[in-house]
């Protein structure tokens, strides 16, 4: 199989991020932006921008009948999620591929509960530094998109594909051979990074050196190594340092994508990290002080919108 048709949905920073770098290597129409036609004609009045650029994407409304993607990118917040699902169906056909650039350990389950888990690929995406504001997104350092199997130790023709297609595309990316290991770090990084500087509104800058908000941000990651172990997942210290020098290159100035929700007043992504940490608490009996604490005043603040 050859990925010659893609359709992405969410263009948030992390959506415009691999939309623009796909519309560079594709022909217009074999990228397709899905969205309601509320939506699309916001995007085609007041233009989505990168950098500068504005960006010139073809645009499929959800409803509309069309040809199967062999890829489909699915970009928005958690909170957005199931409807994303029900939006990509005419989309979705016998061997179609499905990868989710979301956030957090759940949403392969999800999206599997309804097209079938032969179809999804586990995926996460780390190392950018994209910033969006209204229609404009700026980034410097693009990340990477690390996918793999389901089982572990295993690279099937399904994930040989979409490497294959990345390379040819100019998408940074690896194939791991342990995902579940992989998200459960991600969300490790995810669950101090993103709610400390969420809560203290410092950018990169505050947790990239010692001070407060990193010992912070590292007491929350060590938290979740702690219901990692629980959950069947080994996390070392090593894995935290090796986020912790992810996050000392990024821009400083930058800043991640739920510190960009609580500064615009929108509802963050706080359920699928914190909610979900206390929930794992509660079943193993573990505490999380760090955690909660973070959690309990993210929601205090969205209570004030």
């Amino acid at each position: 199989m050859e990925i010659k048709t893609v359709s992405l949905i969410g263009l948030g920073a992390i959506g415009i991020l691999y939309a623009h770098q796909l519309s560079k290597a594709l022909a217009k129409e074999s990228l397709r932006i899905v969205a309601d036609r509320d939506r699309i004609g916001r995007y085609e009045n007041d233009g989505i921008y990168i950098n500068g650029e504005r960006c010139d994407f073809y645009y499929v409304p959800s409803d509309e009948k069309c040809t199967p993607a062999d890829l489909i990118l699915i970009a928005v917040k958690y909170n957005g999620l199931a409807d994303a699902v029900k939006a990509i169906k005419n989309h979705v056909g016998p061997d179609t591929i499905i990868l989710s650039l979301l956030n957090g350990i759940s949403s392969e389950a999800h999206i599997s509960k309804v097209y079938g888990a032969d179809k999804v690929l586990p995926c996460i995406v780390y190392g950018m530094d994209a910033v969006k504001t209204g229609t404009e997104m700026t980034y410097q350092n693009r990340g990477f998109i690390s996918f793999g199997d389901f089982t572990r130790g295993t690279v099937s023709e399904k994930v040989r594909t979409v490497g294959a297609f990345f390379e040819k595309t100019g998408i940074p990316y690896e194939i791991s051979e342990d995902m579940r290991k992989k998200q459960w770090s991600k969300f490790m990084l995810n669950a101090g990074c993103n709610q400390a500087t969420a809560v203290y509104m410092c950018n990169y800058a505050g947790i990239q050196k010692d001070g407060p908000y990193r010992a912070l941000m590292i007491s929350a990651m060590e938290e979740v190594a702690g219901l990692a172990e629980k959950e069947g997942i080994t996390l070392a210290r090593k894995d935290i340092d090796y986020w912790c020098n992810i996050i000392d290159g990024l821009t400083p100035g930058a800043k991640p994508s739920m510190q960009q929700d609580v500064e615009a007043g929108r509802y963050s992504e706080v359920e699928m990290f914190g909610g979900t940490i206390l929930e794992l608490a509660e079943k193993h009996g573990v505490n999380v002080p760090v955690n909660r604490m973070l959690y309990e005043k993210i929601k205090a603040i969205e209570m004030m919108y």
